[in-house]
């Protein structure tokens, strides 16, 4: 069984774009990264799968179960945790994480003082005086404590220190290896490289790759670093051409021919070709959809 489907889910806000015709398709026990830049429509999709907004059409299924007519069995298998948490006025952490739990109707307690423990969250703080970021912690354990069948992290790991999220993607890890299906909707490239399995990209709301990790990282752009003289000039295929005194620097899709018989005609000291970084691929596929 797959943990998410989607099939040409759309939502429009009036005439704004949410997503349109989004297919995806998550698979139950997963790593899914969601790649996309902000009002690409990673929310708008996540929004939808919850049931916090009706989608305009399209249908979806978690674990099966129909996002419109099965939305409480959807959300009494998921732990969520949106980009920006929010929560009541005056509360300690502590009085939080319990409103939480009690409204799965579970005891939670000892999951979330391990939690608490591994991220470094004070539970008698009051909420109202903590940082951003560890406002994001408590967020982090309201979505795990309850160990829901499927995570849906939304920009998990903004105003966490480097440490925290290191551990944090550790909790992941293990809750992943232990069955549970980790949704993971970030910007952050390095995030999805380093950790998840696979991933899709969304471009004003619509997918444009879905693939594994390492066949996203695949591809037919290279880059290239020269240094001496060669003649570039109309040469079809550069991308992010860099020059620094006698060096330049650029991505390169093009047929590797006519480049090599650029460089035989100058004069190199100095040639390294390699693969870009996921950062530079991500970029790659906007610009191909976007040519």
């Amino acid at each position: 069984m797959e943990a998410i489907v989607t099939r040409k889910l759309t939502k429009y806000y009036g005439k704004n774009r949410g997503i349109e015709d989004l297919d995806l398709s998550v698979e139950d026990g997963g790593f899914f990264g969601f790649i996309g830049p902000n009002g690409a429509g990673k929310s708008t999709t996540i929004r939808s799968l919850l049931g916090l907004i009706t989608p305009t059409s399209g249908s979806a299924e978690v674990f099966g179960k129909d996002i419109l007519t099965e939305k409480t069995a959807i959300l009494a298998e998921t732990g969520y945790l949106p980009s920006e948490a929010l929560f009541y006025s005056g509360m300690r952490v502590r009085d939080a994480l319990k409103l939480s739990a009690d409204l799965r109707k579970k005891d939670c307690a000892k999951e979330a003082a391990q939690l608490c423990e591994r991220l470094k969250l004070d539970p008698a703080r009051k909420i109202d005086e903590l940082s951003f970021g560890n406002r994001k912690k408590v967020g982090i354990v309201c979505a795990l404590q309850s160990r829901p069948r499927l995570l849906i992290l939304d920009e998990p790991t903004g105003g966490l220190d480097p440490l925290i999220q290191h551990e944090f993607f550790e909790i992941l890890r293990e809750r992943n290896e232990e069955g549970a299906t980790v949704f993971l909707s970030s910007h952050v490239l390095s995030e999805i490289r380093r950790y998840c399995r696979r991933a899709a990209v969304i471009r004003e709301g619509r997918v444009i790759a879905c693939d594994s990790v390492e066949a996203l990282s695949r591809t037919s752009v290279r880059r290239v670093s020269v240094r001496g003289r060669v003649d570039l000039d109309g040469l079809d295929g550069l991308k992010d051409v860099v020059h620094a005194g006698d060096a330049v620097n650029f991505l390169y899709s093009g047929e590797m021919k006519p480049l090599l018989d650029r460089l035989a005609a100058g004069e190199i000291a100095d040639l390294n070709v390699s693969e870009p970084d996921l950062e530079e691929i991500f970029l790659h596929y906007y610009q191909k959809e976007e040519a």
